[in-house]
């Protein structure tokens, strides 16, 4: 039998309502000994319970569960998201698909103590070549963690093609960002296709140049991407050699901001420019920073876009919500003495899904906007 942990009276409705975490101050009491990472029952003030145990019998419940819905979304074997830790009830847990491979990231020391389960559960449900834990988040270290990347079955190579839309790229499963590609865009790019034609592209924060490739590959005339990583420059290079895109893009190694004020100053003009950085902010106390941080760039963006633009700009903060963020963009228009419709405020690709309990889990938001003078 589990030892038990008791909320508190008035600050266990958010849990009973379906919410994973479980706050220091949400707690009544904790029966003496618990150790780390250790699966507990978790029992309302009048010492109810839901009767779930945490076993490897539930790992393979939802893994199972997770593998089904993506099958809604995606074809046997194509590269996905399968795992999106609370999204699919398994917290801590993020596992990304790239062809014949899998990629595993492991957050939490609860889950961290079931890695051998895990790597059990995902083998028997998806025969995959091979295994590879990137477990290297620096959230790690506010468990006790340390980072930990390594092989944990089969064979998985330092770098795999795969086929994306109509597309290929390269990806660094042993070396990349995250665990290799940012697949929560991939419904974004495609939405931005029949906007692209004809049109010169700006991509800041281009990573390794998914959505200047994804442009150019519905007819955009030409793209120009901006990164600071040298190693994500030399992949969108390659990414747009392998496509045959090579002589229609160009890519830049440095910092966004300093970048965009350059093509300002130059009176550099674009159709399309894309907007895709790193979270500002990964807590509620650095908000204020990160409203002027995104005010900056989209200011930036408004400044060189030509009349009748379009502007795909994105956050992937959770602290800054999409009221505050179309209000950032709201300011940095008027600034900018810019006209600007909202076509459409997307999110995170289905690979990606929100539990509702867990409002936590709808992070990314994604607009598009037309500039109409």
């Amino acid at each position: 039998m589990n030892r038990r942990v008791t909320l508190r009276k008035g600050r266990d409705q958010r849990v009973k309502s379906g919410h994973l975490w479980v706050y220091a101050g949400e707690i009544e009491k904790a029966d003496d000994g618990l150790t780390p990472g250790e699966a507990v029952d978790v029992l309302d003030h009048r010492a109810r319970r839901k009767d779930e145990p945490v076993d490897a019998a539930l790992l393979r419940r939802r893994i199972a569960h997770a593998l089904a819905y993506r099958r809604h979304f995606y074809a046997s074997g194509e590269s996905c998201r399968l795992v999106f830790s609370e999204g699919d009830w398994l917290p801590g847990l993020t596992v990304d698909r790239y062809g014949p491979c899998l990629v595993v990231q492991i957050s939490t020391l609860g889950m961290d103590r079931r890695r051998d389960e895990v790597a059990t559960a995902l083998q028997d449900a998806v025969h995959p070549r091979g295994i590879y834990e990137r477990s290297d988040l620096p959230t790690r270290l506010r468990e006790g963690l340390e980072t930990r990347t390594g092989l944990l079955t089969g064979e998985v190579p330092e770098e795999l093609e795969m086929a994306l839309d109509d597309l290929r790229f390269l990806v660094p499963l042993r070396s990349g960002q995250k665990t290799g590609m940012y697949l929560d865009h991939r419904f974004n790019r495609r939405a931005l296709q029949p906007l692209a034609r004809g049109r010169r592209v700006l991509d800041v924060f281009c990573n390794t140049g998914s959505f200047g490739l994804y442009a150019l590959q519905a007819g955009a005339e030409r793209c120009t991407g901006i990164e600071i990583s040298p190693e994500c420059v030399r992949l969108a290079r390659r990414n747009a050699a392998l496509n045959g895109l090579e002589s229609r893009c160009e890519w830049i190694e440095g910092n966004a901001f300093d970048h965009l004020k350059e093509l300002d100053r130059r009176q550099e003009r674009f159709g399309l420019i894309v907007l895709d950085p790193p979270a500002f902010t990964k807590s509620a106390q650095a908000v204020e920073a990160a409203l002027r941080g995104y005010k900056e760039i989209n200011l930036r963006a408004f400044r060189l876009a030509s009349p009748g633009a379009v502007i795909a700009t994105s956050s992937c903060s959770y602290h800054l919500g999409p009221e505050e963020f179309l209000q950032v963009l709201r300011e940095a228009a008027a600034d900018a003495g810019r006209d600007v419709s909202l076509i459409e405020l997307r999110g995170q690709a289905p690979d990606h899904p929100v539990n509702l309990s867990v409002p936590e889990t709808r992070y990314l938001k994604c607009a598009m906007l037309l500039v109409r003078n």
